[in-house]
């Protein structure tokens, strides 16, 4: 790689935290009042796509959208996605305009300004601690009967191999969802590895493909049925990943 080019990588990748940052200072008032109590969090998902929006914008990126399905209106769903870059977070609140609790990482919330709003609205988690992935099951289960939606990333993680293409996933947003008998959404996000990646000094803008798949129905399942519809959507995400029908 030119020098040229990776200081302009650089440069990129500065702009993206910037951007970050910018609009929470622009609506901050609203924010802070949003975030005060959980019966505003409709207002504040607004927010966080108005946000997720700017970000996507102005680093160059373009959503191509595919849908078999929408969510509608007052209706829970899981939300379930491969996991490859930050984008993922930003891209998911682009495309599902229902509000919707991520269920993330505990470190996202040490992120300056962002972390503040995330640790406030976001459900976090130390998946390397039993007790607090049992809290965060807890907590899901709360604000599903509030009539949100669940994210989860179910690869809990991102690989550290940068050549799986989907890590296995783990039983947890499975569970919830047959629990509370709510649709299973796959999602497949193709690009967001090339263009934006962990590795800082690397991507570019352009193009960002999604697929939303046809829900999964969890009427009548039990709970030994998890691994079963585990499987079932892993299978789905792997097969438009490694075969994508959005171009």
């Amino acid at each position: 790689m030119s020098f040229i080019k990776s200081v302009a990588i650089l440069f990129w990748r500065i702009w993206f935290y910037i951007l970050m940052i910018i609009p929470i200072f622009i609506m901050l008032p609203f924010l802070i009042v949003f975030t005060s109590s959980e019966k505003f969090y409709p207002q504040y998902f607004i927010c966080a796509r108005i946000w997720a929006k700017i970000i996507l914008f102005g680093m160059g990126f373009n959503i191509k959208l595919e849908a078999d399905q929408i969510p509608e209106k007052h209706k829970s769903y899981m939300l379930v996605a491969n996991h490859t870059s930050m984008l993922d977070i930003m891209l998911m609140l682009s495309v599902i305009k229902q509000p919707f609790v991520f269920i993330g990482k505990k470190e996202l919330g040490r992120i300056p300004v962002f972390g503040f709003f995330y640790r406030r609205t976001c459900i976090l988690v130390d998946r390397k601690n039993q007790k607090s992935r049992m809290a965060a099951f807890e907590e899901a289960q709360r604000r599903l009967k509030q009539e949100n939606s669940i994210c989860i990333f179910p690869e809990g993680g991102v690989p550290a191999d940068q050549s799986i293409i989907l890590d296995q996933f783990k039983d947890g947003a499975f569970r919830l969802a047959i629990e509370h008998q709510i649709p299973i959404v796959p999602l497949s996000f193709h690009d967001n590895k090339q263009r934006f990646s962990y590795k800082f000094l690397s991507g570019k803008p352009g193009k960002l493909r999604v697929k939303i798949h046809h829900f999964i129905c969890t009427k009548e399942l039990a709970a030994t049925d998890r691994k079963q519809l585990r499987d079932q959507t892993y299978k789905i995400i792997h097969q438009e990943l490694t075969n994508p029908t959005v171009h």
